[in-house]
């Protein structure tokens, strides 16, 4: 069970750590990636979809083509938890390669997205200080590490849930007969 959840684990780590480390090392401005966080939560579906053929795999191979759904349970989270470290140790090392100030760019943004929908000054005034501790939270990395890891482990959850449901019925997606 271990070697399943590591192996697969580290490959959906790697498949949103690496396009992540590219996008932002490739742009010369970070900030202005519009969309970014749509590109980045579909890259940790199409990384944790891993998950669903781990818990197959270790179904028709380890387990005989048979598994509860507690086990296989098991078996995706634990992916997904290794899936969301190696997401968060890429994001460190992403921020430290890049010089990307994420906390100042995301504190800009929100500040200018009240802006254009016509915030008054009071409104903006408060965005502004709210902002201004959330930058200073993310510099700590007792805060930045585990809200890195719970921007994707939830997604591993759903993801988990749903293929432990599904693959508890040996009768889906079966294993080949050799």
């Amino acid at each position: 069970m271990l070697r399943t959840i590591l192996t697969f684990g580290a490959a959906a780590g790697l498949v949103v750590a690496l396009p992540m480390f590219l996008m932002l090392a490739m742009n010369p401005d970070p900030g202005s990636m519009s969309g970014s966080h749509v590109t980045g939560y579909l890259l940790m579906l199409a990384a944790l979809s891993l998950t669903f053929v781990g818990v197959k795999r270790y179904r028709d191979r380890v387990r005989g083509g048979v598994i509860k759904f507690v086990p296989a349970l098991m078996v995706g989270l634990g992916i997904s938890a290794v899936a969301s470290v190696i997401y968060v140790i890429g994001w460190e090392i992403t921020l430290a390669a890049t010089d990307f100030a994420f906390a100042e760019t995301y504190t800009r943004g929100a500040i200018d997205a009240a802006r254009e929908k016509g915030a008054s000054a009071a409104e903006i005034e408060q965005i502004t200080v709210r902002m201004a501790a959330f930058q200073e939270q993310y510099a700590n990395p007792f805060f930045r590490l585990p809200v890195t890891f719970i921007e994707i482990f939830p997604v591993g959850v759903v993801i988990s849930l749903i293929s432990a449901a599904l693959l508890r019925n040996s009768r889906f997606l079966p294993a080949r007969t050799a």
